[in-house]
């Protein structure tokens, strides 16, 4: 029985001190930072950060993009925006968080004036976890139903209407009546008559296919509208439940169990890709698809046309995950003399490519289905949920062993989506640990699960019949203008306002001095190309909004300004935090703005031993402190 007896510490009473690696379960005994803790390796980092990056957009709008504005020519503006925009954002976060040690909301006191925008970030990844667990939870049952010999949406089974066929339906055609008149009948009324038609005047219209009918009657049970809420689809309840398991389980120790699951959930979608990339080259009208893609249908003409290069820096904007918070939070575990600057080039690369990739795996198959529907691939090549489950499904389908190169396909999505959404629930929690430390070192795992089974009930809405046009809702309004807010606001923040060049000798002290023509691109890129870019982009999108609609449906005044209310709700805290931090300073209102606009006593690299001469007088990062005006001469002085 000596096996159960309590731990010595505990049989004196619970008096003696506790180490922060034995307390804190997420804090290794090697880790630099005892308080928050540190990335076990630098492998479980980059993993975290790649599975964040790549996610289903890589896979199931990247390649529709490629293909729509002009195949291969469409690289060259992708590949612009990244090193204008993307890669200058997001080194930016990466060095913002490493530097300080602190989550997306905390990170302001950089700019206390700003610390609205973290709040921004936080509330629209919590939004955008809400409807993304339920893309994953579509994923987890398309998988389970792949496990049968005949897969259900091969053909227009039980559950299909007459409209169901992968071929056209004749509605009408014309017919001789034996007297040397013709007259047009309905062609049900011709197969009862036993009649044929007159050849060449059959009237024809598209059927639907059986992926797709599949898709609305018997995953979704879709509604008529987002009024019809329905019930909650029960299979697709539990779908979502065993998601919100899986992130939950992923995340019970923090970083220290995420990290380790990534090795898998990052690197399992190559496997895949490669996998359907071989088969699919192997395919009849695989070479049709792929020159649909990027060979013969490149179109340089189409660099001339705006829109080609709104959507390059779009994708490059969404697909990096910046303004999210994640990139933030990830980096904040990092040691302080971590070198961000390669891990930025080398995560952003690997993106890219990997979308590159996909759009090869994708469209050897497409282009297969093509050939022997004997259609253009342009008449099959999908974008969004149409492409993961209705024209996908509908190519595997009809492989031979079309069973396993389903299960690969929607495993794949799977893993896709988890380690994306691992990051976005651990950058909720980075929040709540750097807001109350104490407590998320003695409950860490408790409210990790108390945040994924509050986020599950927020969530059930989505699985209703109604559910998909809630989906496409959120995705809507919460996940396009406010993060370009946050983006702008951010850039402007800690570039113009913090100081561009006190940025980069912060940046200097965690990877060393660097010659200043090294610094002479991210000097223009943070200064006027990127921000100027991100505004562009913002004003686009303004002035070419239009009301969401899902399958040709619109969407009720009702829902439209629910949306509104959604993001309201996200951007509003950005003015509320700078009216509070303006109130809660000191002196008249020029000195409270100048106070506010101005780095907290508590700003700086997070261990004392790291500060140096700049931080010497940096107040414990551990304390909150209002916004008086600073008089630390290390980190306050003006730029």
């Amino acid at each position: 029985m000596d096996k159960f007896k309590l731990p010595a510490f505990l049989r004196r009473g619970g008096k003696e001190k506790v180490t922060a690696s034995s307390e804190n379960f997420h804090v290794g005994a090697n880790d630099e930072n005892q308080e928050r803790g540190n990335w076990s390796q630098k492998s479980d980092y980059l993993l975290s950060m790649i599975g964040y990056a790549v996610g289903l957009g890589n896979v199931w709008r990247f390649p529709y993009l490629t293909y729509q504005n002009g195949g291969g020519a469409f690289l060259i503006p992708y590949a612009i925006m990244l090193a204008l925009a993307g890669l200058p954002l997001f080194f930016l976060e990466c060095s913002l968080g490493q530097f300080a040690s602190l989550g997306p909301v905390s990170i302001w006191r950089v700019l206390p004036l700003f610390q609205g925008v973290g709040i921004t970030m936080i509330l629209i990844s919590i939004f955008v976890t809400i409807y993304y667990n339920v893309i994953i939870a579509y994923s987890l049952y398309y998988l389970f139903a792949s496990f049968q010999k005949v897969l259900p949406w091969s053909e227009c089974f039980h559950w299909a209407d007459e409209n169901c066929s992968r071929t056209p339906i004749v509605t009408h055609c014309n017919v001789s009546m034996g007297t040397g008149v013709i007259v047009q009948m309905n062609y049900s009324l011709v197969l009862d008559n036993n009649q044929t038609c007159i050849n060449g005047t059959q009237v024809e219209r598209p059927g639907q296919l059986p992926s797709e009918q599949y898709w609305d009657k018997v995953a979704l049970q879709r509604s008529s509208g987002m009024d019809e809420t329905g019930v909650i689809v029960w299979y697709l309840a539990l779908c979502l439940l065993l998601a919100w398991l899986i992130v939950g389980a992923a995340l019970f120790k923090g970083i220290k169990s995420s990290g380790k699951v990534v090795y898998f959930t990052a690197l399992f979608p190559y496997v895949v890709l490669f996998i359907l990339l071989v088969r699919g080259a192997t395919l009849e009208g695989a070479s049709k698809g792929i020159s649909y893609y990027i060979g013969q249908q490149s179109n340089f003409t189409k660099l001339k046309e705006a829109e080609v290069w709104k959507d390059a820096a779009t994708q490059i904007f969404y697909s990096l995950s910046v303004a999210w918070g994640g990139l933030v939070a990830l980096s904040s575990y990092n040691k302080f003399n971590n070198n961000c600057y390669s891990d930025a080039i080398v995560v952003c690369l690997t993106n890219c490519l990997t979308s590159v990739f996909a759009g090869f795996a994708i469209f050897s198959i497409l282009g297969h289905m093509a050939h022997i529907s004997g259609k253009e691939v342009s008449q099959v090549v999908k974008s969004g949920f149409d492409l993961a489950f209705i024209a996908y499904p509908e190519a595997l389908a009809q492989l031979p062993v079309a069973p396993f190169w389903s299960i690969l396909f929607f495993f794949m999505l799977l893993t896709l989506g988890l380690d994306s959404q691992f990051a976005s629930i651990e950058t909720i929690t980075t929040t709540i640990q750097d807001l109350f430390p104490q407590v998320m070192k003695r409950l860490r795992a408790p409210i990790t699960l108390g945040c994924c089974l509050l986020l599950f009930l927020l969530s059930l809405v989505c699985v209703t019949q109604a559910g998909i046009y809630w989906v496409h809702l959120i995705d809507h309004f919460c996940a396009g203008w406010g993060i370009l807010i946050a983006a702008i606001l951010e850039i402007i923040g800690i570039i113009w306002i913090y100081g561009g060049n006190r940025f980069i000798e912060d940046i200097e002290m965690m990877i060393g001095a660097k010659r200043w023509i090294f610094w002479l691109w991210w000097r223009a890129c943070w200064f006027f190309i990127t921000p100027l870019l991100l505004m562009t982009i913002f004003i686009w999108s303004l002035v070419t909004f239009q009301t969401p609609e899902y399958g040709k449906i619109p969407y009720p005044t009702w829902s439209l300004a629910l949306g509104w209310c959604m993001i309201i709700f996200c951007i509003i805290w950005i003015p509320i935090m700078a009216i509070v931090k303006l109130m809660k300073a000191k002196g008249n209102f020029v000195q409270r703005f100048i106070s506010c606009c101005r780095p907290a006593s508590n700003w700086g690299p997070y261990l004392e031993r790291h500060r140096g001469e700049r931080y010497s007088g940096m107040v414990d990062p551990k304390k909150e402190h209002d916004h008086e005006i600073p008089t630390v001469s290390g980190n306050t002085k003006p730029e």
